[in-house]
This record gives structure tokens, C-alpha cells and sequence, in this order.
């Protein structure tokens, strides 16, 4: 059985930081490109950050570059996501997602989401 699990949300006022971390199991994590989406209330959801599956490449979306830092340990099957700097943009829930590359292309997965609340 699939499954990504997300954890690490909550409330923080603007400046904080959290980490947010994706618990994968049921599939060969090693073989997935990682993802972290975000939704805000009223808005589509949108690409923050991803890394290949060695972890050598990463991709942020402008609007968090020098803030956040997605990172990956393939022996626990986790990925996380330092947020620094929060501010109160940043209120979403965010997703894991997975992709499969090469042998595991076409294979999607995602989480079910943890709220993260930026507020004073």
C-alpha cells in the first residue's frame, strides 16, 4: 500500500521556521523525483519544490529561493522541508508528491496534506 505522509505543520508567526517532513512507504522511494505543492484557500495549487532522486538537483519556485531547503534521505525514505523566514503568504497546506523516473515513470503519488498557518 502507497503512502506518503506528511508531518511537521502548525501555527507560527511571520519570521519562523518549520520542518515538514514526508514519510513514504509501499514503493521504491529511491526511484521518485519528491515535490512539495502548496494550496492556499482560493487559489490553485502550485509547485514550491522539488529534487531528483539522488538529491544533486533542486528547484525552487521564486517566491520561496533563499528561504526554503527541500532535502531527501533515501536510507529513511523521507523528504523534508526547512521553511525559514515565514511569511504569512506562505499559509497553506502543503502536499508531498511523488513521481516515478525511468523504470518507475508514469507512477504519481501524493500526500494528504498538513496545514501550515504564518500568523501573528
Amino acid at each position: 500500500q502507497v503512502q506518503l505522509v506528511e508531518s511537521g505543520g502548525g501555527l507560527v508567526q511571520p519570521g519562523g521556521s518549520l520542518r515538514l517532513s514526508c514519510a513514504a512507504s509501499g514503493f521504491t522511494f529511491s526511484s521518485y523525483v519528491m515535490r512539495w505543492y502548496r494550496q492556499a484557500p482560493g487559489k490553485e495549487r502550485e509547485l514550491v519544490v522539488a529534487i531528483t532522486i539522488g538529491g544533486g538537483s533542486t528547484i525552487y519556485a521564486d517566491s520561496v529561493k533563499g528561504r526554503f531547503t527541500i532535502s531527501r534521505d533515501n536510507a529513511k525514505n523521507t523528504v523534508y522541508l526547512q521553511m525559514n523566514s515565514l511569511k504569512p503568504e506562505d499559509t497553506a497546506v502543503y502536499y508531498c508528491n511523488a513521481v516515478g523516473a525511468g523504470w518507475a515513470s508514469g507512477n504519481l503519488y501524493w500526500g494528504q496534506g498538513t496545514q501550515v498557518t504564518v500568523s501573528s
